[in-house]
C-alpha cells in the first residue's frame, strides 16, 4: 500500500495548506495559488517533516535521523543548510524575519505559520489531463535522498528499474535509461525536457533507504500544461523491493489511464522477493555495464556473479552476465573471442529463462547469439519477435532487430526499426549511430553521413559514430576525409582493432599500399597478445582488391564465428567478391542464399 513518507508507522497521506500555499504530502507537490513549484528531494522533506509537526522544535539531530542514512557519509550540516536555505527561498521566506520557518540556532527549526487541513485537488482536474491522451512517457533520474555518493547506483538502478517496467506496457511508449540519465542533476523545465525526449509527461522523484526499508516518491507531470496529474510515495522492505517497483508502474498506467492488457498485468505482478545484498549486487553491476569500457564490463560480471551466489534463483542476475558476455563478444570491437563469450552468454540468458520466462531482455539476448553467432535467422527472428512482444518499450531489442532486419537486406524493415529504437531512446548515441548503419547497409551514404554527424553532435568523441562516418565517407569516394575521421576513432577508442582496419582500408583506397599492408602488420602482431577478428585484416585486403588473401581471412573468420560475419550480404567491401564460388558458399553456410 502507498505509504508516506517517514517512519513506516506514519502511513496515513494527507495535504494541508499554510498562507498562499498548498502541500500533498503524499505526493511531493508543493504548489502556490494553485501553481506547482519545483521543489524536491531534501528541501521537500524539510518541509515535509516541518508540517508534520507545526509550532514544535524539530531538532537537527532529529532531521538527521529522519532525512539521512546513519552511514552517509556527507557534510550533514552544509547538507542540511543548503536544504533550508531552498526552501526558505521557494517560499519567499527568509531567516531574519521568519513568515515560515524559524531558525532556533545550535538547536533545530519551527514551523510557525498556520497550518490548515487541505483538500484533495478536484478529481476533474485529472480527468481534463488525461483526456489529452498521455500515451509517451521519460521517467527522469530518481534523486538519491542519501546524499550518500556512494548509493547513487541504487538511485539509478531504481529508475532503470521502473523504466523497464513502464516499458513492458505495449500501448505506452517509454524513453530508455540512456538518454534520460542525460538529465541527471540538470535544471531544465520540465516542458523543455518533455519537448527534448518528445514525450507527453515525465515522471521525477526520489528514492530513500535507510537500513532495510526503501521509500520511492513519484509523481506524474503532464509537460505541457505543467499539471500534477498523480503522485503518491511507498514504502517497502528492501526484501520486496521488484514488488514495489512493479507497483509504482502500475500505480502510474493507472493514473494515466492507459490500457494495460491482462498479459502484461500478469507480468508486472510476478515480482518475487529478493535477498537485499543480492539486488545491491545486481544494481551495482548495471551501473558499471552501462558504462561499456572493458575495464566496467569486468568489474559489472563480477558484481553480477556476486548477485548470483548470493540468491542463485535471481533471474535478473543471469541476465546481466548475459548482456555483459555479448558486448563483450560482438561487432564492432569482440574485444574477447565469440567461441568464448557467445556460449557463456547463451548460458547465462537460458538460466534466467529458466527461472522466468517472461525477462524480454533475455529473449533478445538469445535472438541476437542466434543471429551474430549461430547464423540461425530464422531462431533470430521468432527470438526477437517474442522479446518485443515481452517488453515492446526495449529500445535495444528494437535496436538489435532492425540491424538483423538490414544485413539481410530487409531496408524498409530496418529503417523503420531504427526508428522505432530512437523513439524510445532518442539521446542514446549506439542508437542514433545504428538508424546511421541503416542507411549505410541500405547504401544511402548522404543520410548515413547526416545521421553520424548529428549523432556525433551529442557527443564528438564517440567511436562508433566516428567509424561509421568514415566508412560512409569511404563509400561516397571521400577518401581523405575518410582517413581523417578513422584515425579520430583510433584516437578516441585507444586504437581499436576496427578502427585499425579502417585505417587500413582508407590507406589501401588512397592508394597507399605499403602503409595498407603495415596496418595488417600491426594486427597480426596485436593478434599475438589480444583477440582481432580475422574478417578486419580481411577487410583491408578487400581494399587492396586481393580476393586470395581477402578469402583466407573470411575464411578463419567463420572458424572463429566472427560475429562480424552477419555484415557479408550487404557490405559494399564485399562487391568485387560475389561472383567467386567460394564466398557464394561462405555466404550461405553463414545462412544467406547465393
Amino acid at each position: 500500500m502507498p505509504a508516506r513518507s517517514g517512519n513506516p508507522e506514519e502511513t496515513p497521506a494527507k495535504t494541508c495548506t499554510f498562507g498562499n500555499f498548498d502541500v500533498d504530502l503524499a505526493a511531493g507537490v508543493l504548489r502556490k495559488r494553485g501553481l506547482r513549484l519545483r521543489l524536491s528531494g531534501q528541501p521537500f522533506e524539510v518541509l515535509r517533516l516541518l508540517l508534520e509537526r507545526p509550532g514544535e522544535i524539530v531538532t537537527r539531530e532529529e532531521m538527521r535521523a529522519r532525512l539521512w542514512a546513519n552511514d552517509t557519509f556527507v557534510d550533514f550540516e552544509h547538507g542540511l543548510n543548503a536544504a533550508v536555505n531552498k526552501l526558505r527561498d521557494t517560499l519567499g521566506d527568509s531567516a531574519e524575519q521568519p513568515r515560515y520557518i524559524e531558525t532556533l540556532p545550535r538547536r533545530g527549526y519551527r514551523f510557525v505559520a498556520a497550518v490548515r487541513p487541505g483538500l484533495a485537488r478536484p478529481s476533474s482536474l485529472r480527468s481534463t489531463v488525461t483526456a489529452k491522451q498521455i500515451r509517451s512517457v521519460a521517467v527522469l533520474p530518481l534523486e538519491n535522498l542519501s546524499r550518500d555518493p556512494k548509493q547513487e547506483y541504487f538511485a539509478d538502478g531504481m529508475t532503470e528499474a521502473l523504466i523497464t517496467d513502464l516499458a513492458k506496457i505495449s500501448a505506452l511508449r517509454v524513453i530508455s535509461r540512456t538518454s534520460v540519465m542525460r538529465y541527471k542533476g540538470a535544471l531544465k523545465p520540465l516542458a523543455e525536457t518533455a519537448r527534448e525526449l518528445n514525450v507527453d509527461a515525465v515522471v521525477e522523484g526520489s528514492v530513500l533507504r535507510v537500513g532495510d526499508r526503501v521509500r520511492i516518491t513519484a509523481q506524474l507531470i503532464h509537460a505541457p500544461s505543467d499539471t500534477h496529474v498523480w503522485g503518491e510515495s511507498y514504502e517497502r522492505d528492501i526484501r520486496d523491493v521488484l514488488a514495489l517497483q512493479s507497483e509504482v508502474a502500475q500505480a502510474i498506467a493507472v493514473g494515466i489511464r492507459v490500457q494495460v492488457t491482462p498479459r502484461e498485468r500478469k507480468r508486472l505482478q510476478q515480482a518475487r522477493r529478493v535477498d537485499p545484498r543480492a539486488h545491491e549486487a545486481y544494481l551495482l553491476g548495471r551501473f558499471f555495464w552501462n558504462k561499456r569500457t572493458t575495464q566496467s564490463l569486468s568489474k559489472c560480471h563480477e558484481y553480477f556473479q556476486q548477485a548470483i551466489q548470493t540468491d542463485p534463483e535471481y533471474a535478473l542476475a543471469y541476465a546481466g552476465v548475459a548482456d555483459a558476455y555479448v558486448v563483450l563478444g560482438a561487432a564492432p570491437y569482440e574485444r574477447v573471442p565469440p567461441l568464448e563469450a557467445m556460449p557463456k552468454a547463451r548460458a547465462a540468458a537460458q538460466k534466467a529463462l529458466n527461472i522466468d520466462q517472461t525477462l524480454g531482455e533475455a529473449h533478445a539476448t538469445l535472438a541476437f547469439i542466434s543471429w551474430l553467432f549461430d547464423h540461425n535467422w530464422e531462431a533470430a527472428e521468432q527470438g526477437f519477435r517474442r522479446a518485443l512482444e515481452l517488453n515492446p518499450g526495449y529500445a535495444t531489442a528494437h535496436q538489435w532487430y532492425a540491424a538483423f532486419c538490414g544485413h539481410q537486406g530487409r531496408v524498409d524493415e530496418a529503417l523503420a526499426g531504427a526508428e522505432r529504437a530512437r523513439e524510445r531512446d532518442p539521446l542514446s548515441l549506439q542508437i542514433n549511430t545504428a538508424v546511421a548503419q541503416a542507411f549505410y547497409f541500405a547504401r544511402d551514404y548522404d543520410r548515413a553521413a547526416k545521421q553520424c554527424l548529428r549523432t556525433l553532435e551529442l557527443d564528438p568523441t564517440f567511436p562508433t559514430a566516428r567509424l561509421f562516418l568514415a566508412l560512409t565517407y569511404l563509400r561516397k569516394g571521400m577518401l581523405v576525409e575518410a582517413l581523417a575521421e578513422a584515425e579520430k576513432e583510433a584516437a578516441f577508442s585507444g586504437r581499436s582493432v576496427a578502427s585499425c582496419g579502417c585505417i587500413g582500408g582508407c590507406y589501401a583506397a588512397l592508394g597507399r599500399r605499403r602503409e595498407a599492408i603495415e596496418m595488417v602488420g600491426e594486427l597480426q602482431e596485436l593478434s599475438q597478445r589480444n583477440h582481432v577478428s580475422p574478417y578486419v585484416i580481411s577487410w583491408i585486403y578487400a581494399g587492396l582488391g586481393d580476393k586470395e588473401n581477402a578469402m583466407a581471412y573470411l575464411e578463419q573468420a567463420y572458424e572463429g564465428r566472427s560475429t562480424y560475419l552477419a555484415l557479408i550480404k550487404m557490405e559494399p567491401a564485399w562487391d568485387f567478391l560475389r561472383s567467386d564460388p567460394r564466398f557464394e558458399d561462405l555466404q550461405r553456410r553463414v545462412g544467406f542464399p547465393p
